[in-house]
């Protein structure tokens, strides 16, 4: 999970969603303006919409690799994740800044499930709606979810490269920050799923090689277009946090301590 890269949407997809949402905030009821969210955005977002084939255009450019989960980065996203969910957000149904491109293993069990820190206490409040329960608009409060469009979550996380490949909150962190932390990890699933920790340790070794790679070229003296096209094969693989880690980590780990030494511009990609 890493911070996504700013893009900017189409004017006239920006414009549509403020149609769109505009629409819904119009609308006196708390309780109509959710069923308005969901039915809304289920008959706009479909394939041959022009405002939702840019809005997932652009989605697209802002993924890993080939179109990755913004929250697993392992498998293929396919679907407009609402980060602050509509069924509790209506106001934020058609807001650009609330779309990332996700996976369904990761939508699905995110679902509706949100926490803040109430605004009247400061305390973690579930505010998911349980099925059945009264349409009432949730506690408010600063949200305990990291979004990844607006903040870095390498802030919160650390990944251990070493043993477990798995995230952790970093040491650092202060009470309120290692909340989020947790919470984050355990909604999302990224520890949960083992074909996650498998990957990013198989995408650890590949990115090494790669720099292996790089680093005997450069020995060699391939010429700078060559060097050029193996960094971009550094820069365009999956699962961007592993690399990103390998960055921060480099100088905790001798095999990586001596790749980066021989490699430092490595460090600026």
């Amino acid at each position: 999970m890493i911070r996504l890269p700013k893009r900017v949407l189409p004017k006239a997809a920006r414009e549509k969603l403020c149609e769109y949402q505009d629409e819904i905030d119009a609308l006196p009821d708390y309780a109509d303006r959710v069923e308005r969210a969901k039915t809304s955005f289920a008959a706009r977002n479909r394939k041959g919409d022009p405002t939702f084939d840019a809005v997932k255009k652009t989605l697209t450019a802002m993924c890993s690799g080939a179109q990755r989960c913004a929250y697993c980065e392992d498998s293929a996203a396919d679907e407009v994740e609402h980060i602050r969910p509509k069924s509790l957000y209506p106001e934020a149904a058609f807001l650009w800044s609330n779309y990332l491109y996700a996976c369904g293993p990761c939508n699905g069990p995110k679902n509706n499930r949100y926490a803040v820190f109430a605004q009247a206490t400061g305390n973690f409040t579930d505010v998911t709606r349980r099925r059945k329960a009264p349409v009432v608009p949730p506690v408010p409060g600063a949200p305990v979810l990291i979004d990844p469009r607006k903040e870095d979550p390498s802030a919160f996380l650390w990944l251990d490269l070493q043993n477990t490949f798995f995230f952790t909150p970093l040491a650092s962190l202060g009470p309120t920050e290692l909340e989020r932390a947790r919470y984050t990890i355990d909604v999302l699933g990224l520890n949960k799923r083992d074909l996650l920790p498998k990957a990013r340790q198989q995408a650890f070794k590949d990115y090494k090689a790669h720099l292996s790679q790089y680093r005997t070229s450069l020995a060699q003296g391939a010429p700078a277009r060559r060097l050029r096209q193996l960094e971009r094969d550094i820069q365009e693989r999956g699962h961007p946090t592993v690399w990103a880690e390998m960055k921060r980590q480099h100088a905790l780990l001798p095999v990586l301590r001596d790749l980066f030494h021989a490699v430092p511009q490595a460090l600026g990609w």
